[in-house]
């Protein structure tokens, strides 16, 4: 689209990831003059081509080629050059390029002016855009955005250029798989590449610095996954602390402090992240990030007066999902001075391991702190019939509810189309009042055979336990 002769808006956007895509339209939606500012030649942010899209179709990939071979359909042979990591990879360059097209028309169709190059403030109304060629721009705008993202953190003593030394953005571009893999972080990231590796038949090793796996997720889903992780043969270590790396010619040395030594093709480290928030020029608007470059703000996304920050770059939770709608209220509030609080609040979680899990509200452990006087229900997947069908019959739903008024207070969902699954509780637990009740579930009627039946399942398996 041209840019305006004037260089002037009512919003600046500085990131196309979710964060900012959701902040650009909300603003250009509510009728004012909206550019954004996007680094990269292509809009989509990391989520688009780095992050969530590339590995969640990588994983949809593995899926079918570890589906085919689970049903006979082909001999391991005939499969062996699918299932390579090169040809796998290779799937997701057609939904990222649909991904593009698709958000690039968002852009040209709400009239949002995008300028390519980096954003650096220059005051709270200004922003300076430098191309690749060095040429400047300034840009100006009452209120402005930072929506730019995160990336792997990397530690100073690990050298990610060696061939064997990987983070979350590099992993993708693996030419082959690997006989081994080590992981160190078991975080969402670890978890959900320890899951895709070992389905592709490789030795894994998933490194944890804490007690457990994924700590904020309900005990029983966190023991479901451990489990199943094991049980596929992938081996957990917990509560390790990194020492050094070394490199041999076939592969890699992990060091760890309690004295271990674990050798591998490759290590990919998935110990956090850093968010995207160097050169920006956040001094000259008294903004400073925090040692992982995380920009603190306010119950309404607020840095500074007239500057707002959303997505990863603010750190937790790092979720596409999150972004958008982080977004949407920060233009909105900026804009308004107001915005419904609801709109991000209960976000449900999901992360995409094998099976998947996805979380809304409470958790027992967080229930029990607080002294709430709260209820089970649980349905487990390999009763129900569309499992059954469908061969997956790994998981579980559990709804937690207020034993005295039925109110929902937690659901959590492990198994496969969690992700999916959730939304049906997440539909009724934002509901008011007495409309929020676990007899919702009780009294709909659900089409059979379906997975959307777990939920009556687990209602009536709750309701048992009070009478």
């Amino acid at each position: 689209m041209a840019l305006s002769s004037s260089h002037s808006f009512d919003v600046i956007v500085i990131g196309t990831g979710p964060g900012g895509e959701g902040a650009a339209m909300q603003a250009a939606k509510m009728g004012y003059s909206v550019a954004t500012i996007e680094k990269q030649q292509l809009i989509g942010g990391n989520c688009t081509h780095k992050g969530t899209i590339p590995s969640k179709a990588l994983r949809y990939a593995i899926f079918q080629t570890t589906s085919l071979l689970d049903g006979r359909f082909v001999d391991s042979e005939t499969l062996a050059s699918a299932r390579s990591f090169a040809n796998l990879r290779r799937s997701a360059g057609t939904v990222i390029d649909k991904q593009v097209k698709m958000r690039q028309s968002f852009y040209d169709r709400n009239e949002v002016y995008v300028y390519h190059g980096h954003a650096k403030l220059a005051g709270p109304n200004m922003v300076e855009v430098y191309d690749e060629l060095g040429g400047k721009r300034e840009v100006q705008a009452k209120s402005i955005i930072i929506a730019t993202g995160s990336r792997p953190f990397r530690p100073t003593n690990i050298d990610f250029s060696h061939p064997f030394l990987h983070d979350s953005d590099t992993i993708l571009d693996l030419k082959e798989t690997p006989r081994s893999i080590s992981i160190f972080g078991a975080g969402v990231v670890g978890c959900e590449y320890a899951s895709m590796f070992k389905n592709l038949g490789v030795k894994v090793n998933l490194i944890n610095t804490r007690e457990q796996l994924l700590e904020f997720l309900d005990d029983e889903i966190i023991d479901a996954l451990s489990y199943h992780l094991r049980e596929k043969g992938v081996v957990i270590r917990h509560r390790e602390a990194f020492e050094r790396v070394e490199t041999v010619s076939d592969g890699v040395v992990l060091h760890l402090v309690s004295g271990k030594q674990i050798k591998s093709d490759v290590l990919l480290w998935a110990a956090g992240r850093a968010g995207n928030s160097e050169n920006l020029g956040l001094e000259s608007v008294g903004i400073t990030p925090n040692s992982r470059g995380q920009i603190d703000v306010d119950e309404h996304f607020r840095a500074a007066e007239n500057i707002y920050a959303v997505g990863d770059v603010i750190g937790r939770p790092s979720l596409a999902s999150a972004a958008y709608v982080q977004g949407r209220y920060a233009a909105q509030h900026m804009l308004k001075g107001e915005c419904e609080q609801s709109l991000v609040e209960d976000i449900p979680t999901g992360i995409y391991t094998s099976p998947e899990i996805s979380s809304l509200g409470k958790t027992e452990r967080e229930l029990t702190d607080l002294g709430v006087p709260y209820e089970v229900g649980q349905s487990i997947f390999k009763s129900l019939a569309r499992a059954q069908i469908t061969g997956q019959t790994v998981g579980m739903l559990k709804i937690l509810f207020h034993r005295e008024t039925l109110q929902l207070l937690g659901i959590h969902c492990f198994g496969a189309n969690a992700s999916e699954i959730i939304h049906i509780g997440q539909a009724i637990m934002s509901q008011p009042g007495e409309q929020n009740s676990l007899r919702y579930f009780v009294n709909s009627t659900f089409n059979y055979p379906t997975m959307a039946e777990a939920y009556r399942v687990a209602a009536l398996n709750g309701l048992n336990r009070l009478f």
